[in-house]
């Protein structure tokens, strides 16, 4: 059975059509009965494009672009402007990447990967087949020649977070005259997967604590964008369970650990390590998110709205207010050996990240929420960039960003 469909999802119009998008919750419980009580069952039948950018976002933007409108045209300009976003970018594949250790070379690739996902961006609003051109011979390069990624326990970062980036640009590309995919989904399958389900399910045989959240998400979501491009129902549902009862920190409940329900507020795991990698951590949540709602899965409203409460908390603590902070204890190493935080760390706190605009339009327009400090941190960045606007080192491109122009509605 063909699991592809070009349109929007069918899971989704059940939730529109039902009310299920009024609440988040009983979007949550709509979910499930729509499903016959699997909650966490893959679609009948994936859509496509629908992982970060589905048919109506894409649409939305087009038109938007087209008819000179701001935020969108704003955002359009601070894409076009990029380096990596030119036509005739070419693409430097290698057969080998490393992260951590002798002879890294992974930069290579998170450069590339962005000149595919902002030059096929460029065609998808545009139309202009230059760009087209460009993401497609990026694409098919790396999948003619890439066979490994290693490095130290590293190499597990790159899987994840350069897997659900090639899976992103791809889904885009799908079906673009001489783009071949059926290359693309293998080295996905064969080089990408292998290591993400060995983190997932042995931690690099750590402690299953001892690793940061962002760890555990890039993994998630370089499974689930795995999963929707290939129409592979077992690795949606792998990726999907594992956010939602997952032993590990990317789960939701180990992600954000401490709810304080009376401010409308929630702590995030890494928040007493730094701010840099908790904002990470709101990009990698927040791309699960929609990727999942593409496919007519509400995961930002799960569990009575618990990732909007680590948002909130994230985002107030950067615009320079004060929240509350639980001293967080964890296992670490092989032996699960004990740390703890007490106090909320402060470095790197209101670090510029293009991660707020998917947050603040999904939840304050899509859903009517009230998110202020979320908002405000979103007006604060717009429009936002991606690959290449944020620094040249890798935590510049930890996003593919451009919130502005692809969520504004």
């Amino acid at each position: 059975m063909s699991r592809e469909n070009t349109h929007r999802p069918s899971r989704r119009g059940v939730l529109k059509a039902a009310g299920g998008l009024a609440l988040a919750g009983a979007a949550g419980g709509l979910t499930a009965a729509v499903t016959a009580g699997a909650a966490d069952a893959a679609p009948a039948t994936f859509t496509h494009p629908g992982m970060l950018h589905a048919y109506g976002e894409l649409n939305r933007a087009k038109v938007r672009v087209a008819a000179g409108d701001d935020p969108w045209l704003a955002g359009w300009n601070r894409l076009t402007a990029n380096a990596h976003a030119q036509s005739g970018w070419k693409p430097n594949p290698q057969a080998t990447i490393i992260r951590g250790g002798t002879g890294e070379n992974y930069g290579i690739l998170y450069n590339d990967i962005h000149a595919a996902y902002q030059n096929a961006l460029r065609w998808k609003i545009a139309g202009t087949t230059a760009h087209g051109d460009t993401a497609r011979d990026i694409l098919n390069a790396w999948s003619a020649k890439l066979t490994t990624v290693t490095g130290t326990s590293d190499r597990f970062l790159a899987a994840g977070i350069y897997g659900y980036q090639f899976a992103n640009a791809a889904e885009l590309m799908r079906g673009y005259p001489g783009f071949d995919l059926n290359r693309f989904k293998r080295m996905m399958l064969s080089v990408f997967y292998p290591l993400n389900n060995q983190f997932l399910t042995r931690h690099n045989d750590a402690c299953i604590t001892h690793y940061w959240a962002n760890w555990d998400l890039c993994t998630m979501n370089s499974i689930l964008a795995i999963g929707i491009l290939c129409d592979d129902a077992a690795k949606y549902d792998q990726a999907v369970n594992y956010f939602k009862n997952g032993a590990g920190n990317g789960s939701i409940k180990h992600a954000v650990p401490f709810v304080y329900d009376s401010q409308g507020l929630a702590q995030w795991q890494e928040s007493g390590r730094d701010q840099g990698h908790t904002m990470m951590g709101m990009g990698q949540m927040g791309a699960f998110c929609e990727m999942a709602w593409s496919q007519g899965e509400d995961l930002y409203g799960y569990d009575n709205n618990r990732f909007m409460k680590a948002a909130q908390y994230v985002a107030k603590y950067n615009l320079g207010q004060d929240v509350p902070f639980t001293t967080y204890t964890w296992g670490t190493g092989q032996n699960c050996a004990q740390q703890s935080q007490t106090v909320i760390s402060s470095a790197s706190r209101g670090q510029a990240r293009p991660v707020w605009d998917i947050l603040h339009y999904h939840y304050a327009r899509r859903r009517g929420l009230s998110v202020p400090y979320i908002t405000a941190m979103a007006e604060k960045g717009r429009p936002e960039g991606g690959g290449g606007d944020y620094g040249s080192t890798s935590g510049g491109f930890d996003q593919l960003g451009f919130g502005t122009l692809l969520y504004a509605k």
